[in-house]
């Protein structure tokens, strides 16, 4: 047994190199590539946020125009994944349906074997346009409604929702999503992306380790927490109960209030910060009571728990307000994320090593005796 074995989890252990992305939990600072993600919350857009977590640069106005149409012009999805949608049972887990197939797509896929840095970004401009095609689609089919039809003259967020809904969204409602998009595009070594990026050390394609990045997001401890969320707030409407009172009611029976807290950050989660202001403006167009009822428990969590409110939290209320079922949100999440996850694996694939770390062993000691089955 080792001495200086990690601490349970790898908290805190630097596991790799990278320069996509840089945080600092103590000061509350997300950038990516250098750039604050306030200031690319503020002025970017998802196309433009992607572009520069490819490229490690910003995109002078004809590379984006370029990026664009070319991210526009890959949201297509080969019949026999359609057909695989049609085919799965309606109950079905939304990201149960993604995971399988965002595998399947790589049988129809011209670069599925490439681990060549012009392979992998043809992949990433097809795995990002399809991923949301995927999520639109299922739950169309699943509601009993016809297919849309994708629009390569609308953003990413707003194709999206286009596909989703069949109504063309507003400028509020595209550049809310917009903005969670940028917000939830990469963070560092999180469980999905250290899977993907272990998965493509091995020399695995991008398809294989976007599969594996899908299964970790699927965890309730990484993807699903946004979802916990809206069933507490859903929870305290049907009670008809004050937020506050619920909430210390839940905290008297011992019960784990989901949104709060964070690994890495030790003070606000700066996603959160902007998602709390999309979520009350988005509030305010829609009149819905979410984000006065989430605001509520916020202060009492902070104040009770000194616990900071981390981009689940204020997630739920958004997407809640953008017409988006519970069962989406994690989903959602993988739209947004795939940019970071293929630009990780275009990283680990243009300077690879296999990721081989040790155990510390904890069994019984060496040598343990082998007894005969006559004796045990």
């Amino acid at each position: 047994m080792s001495t200086t074995a990690a601490p349970k989890g790898l908290q805190d252990v630097v596991a790799n190199e990278s320069s996509i992305c840089f945080i600092d939990g103590a000061k509350g600072i997300l950038s990516y590539r250098g750039i604050d993600i306030h200031e690319l919350a503020q002025k970017s857009t998802f196309e433009e946020t992607t572009y520069l977590l490819w490229n490690g640069k910003l995109p002078t106005a004809a590379e984006l125009k370029e990026f664009t149409a070319h991210l526009a012009s890959a949201r297509k999805l080969p019949a026999d994944v359609i057909a695989f949608l049609h085919a799965v049972p309606k109950t079905a887990s939304p990201m149960e349906v993604l995971r399988t197939a965002v595998s399947l797509l790589s049988i129809y896929d011209e670069d599925e074997k490439s681990v060549k840095h012009d392979g992998n970004l043809r992949k990433a401009f097809r795995l990002t346009a399809q991923i949301a095609m995927i999520i639109a689609a299922f739950d169309r089919i699943r509601k009993g409604k016809e297919l849309v039809e994708a629009d390569e003259t609308l953003s990413h967020a707003a194709n999206f929702l286009w596909q989703l809904n069949g109504t063309k969204p507003s400028d509020t409602a595209t550049k809310a999503l917009d903005v969670a998009l940028i917000l939830h595009a990469d963070h560092e070594l999180n469980a999905s992306t250290f899977a993907a990026r272990v998965i493509a050390a091995t020399l695995s394609d991008m398809h294989s380790a976007i599969t594996g990045a899908i299964g970790a997001l699927k965890g309730p401890l990484h993807g699903g927490a946004n979802e916990a969320v809206m069933h507490l707030l859903n929870a305290v409407a049907a009670s008809g109960e004050d937020p506050v009172e619920h909430v210390k009611g839940m905290l008297e029976r011992k019960e784990k209030i989901m949104g709060f807290g964070h690994r890495v950050y030790t003070t606000e989660d700066p996603r959160a910060t902007h998602l709390r202001r999309m979520s009350e403006d988005l509030g305010k167009d829609s009149g819905s009571k979410w984000f006065e009822m989430s605001r509520a428990i916020e202060l009492y969590i902070k104040d009770q728990k000194k616990l900071n409110a981390n981009v689940d939290f204020y997630s739920a209320s958004t997407y809640t307000a953008l017409g988006i079922d519970i069962d989406l949100f994690t989903p959602i999440f993988a739209v947004s994320r795939v940019a970071g996850w293929a630009a990780h694996v275009i990283e680990q694939h243009d300077d690879n090593r296999l990721i081989r770390p040790r155990a510390d062993y904890t069994g019984p000691a060496y040598p343990a005796p082998y007894v005969p089955m006559n004796e045990r």
